[in-house]
């Protein structure tokens, strides 16, 4: 599963009192912030970011900041434009996307968007970016939940989530092959080798796949 959001930088930019450094280059303030934007173009809080580390002109004495807190608020002085790199990290492993930010003083306030990609990210991290959007996998979830007058369903989706944890190791892994083997582009699975953690998203297994899971199911009388 990929999920995308857009993130908003804002900058803003004052000239301070200050002597100038270099002559005709007036000393600035100047402070960058991260956002996300909803599905209305709205500003909310970047908590799908743990951190925000900004990488400045290597003639800052501290090139490198880190910030853990949105909207992860880096403000400094200097008289000189450049362009600096931005990674912004999430708790999954590997999960860092970095972007390039053009400070200028060109205006007191302006802002950039950029279009940041979550690849399957986890269950914790999917309840974070459904505050401000849909998922992908969400409008199949509805389907599935949904009836709508067609033929019924013959396995229960929640009665399978509550089964599968009362089954014994060798049919837990049995179903976890089944899985592997079966799924399809929209399903989502999480392997976390390093813990022994296996997770997945049973409304976006196909519904044959379902349908066989159920059947095992019950016939290891834990649904």
């Amino acid at each position: 599963m990929i999920v995308e959001r857009k993130i908003k930088v804002v900058t803003e930019q004052h000239n301070i009192d200050k002597p100038a450094e270099h002559e005709g280059f007036p000393m600035k303030e100047w402070t960058v912030e991260i956002f996300v934007l909803d599905q209305d173009g709205r500003e909310r809080p970047a908590k799908c970011f743990t951190k925000a580390v900004y990488h400045l002109h290597p003639s800052f004495a501290n090139a490198t900041q880190t910030f853990t807190e949105p909207p992860f608020k880096c403000t400094n002085e200097g008289w000189g434009e450049f362009e600096m790199s931005i990674d912004m990290f999430t708790t999954e492993k590997g999960g860092k996307s970095t972007i390039l930010h053009d400070l200028n003083f060109a205006s007191p306030t302006y802002q950039q968007i950029h279009t940041i990609q979550f690849k399957n990210p986890s269950q914790a991290l999917q309840q974070i970016l459904r505050e401000t959007g849909p998922l992908p996998s969400d409008e199949e979830r509805k389907l599935k939940k949904v009836d709508g007058g067609k033929k019924k369903k013959s396995f229960d989706v929640e009665k399978m989530a509550d089964g599968l944890v009362k089954l014994s190791e060798e049919d837990l892994l049995h179903v976890i092959q089944l899985i592997h083997d079966n799924k399809d582009d929209n399903t989502y699975i999480q392997n976390n080798l390093d813990a022994g953690e296996f997770s997945v998203d049973l409304y976006t297994l196909p519904d044959g796949l379902m349908k066989t899971i159920w059947d095992l199911l019950v016939r290891a009388a834990v649904v």
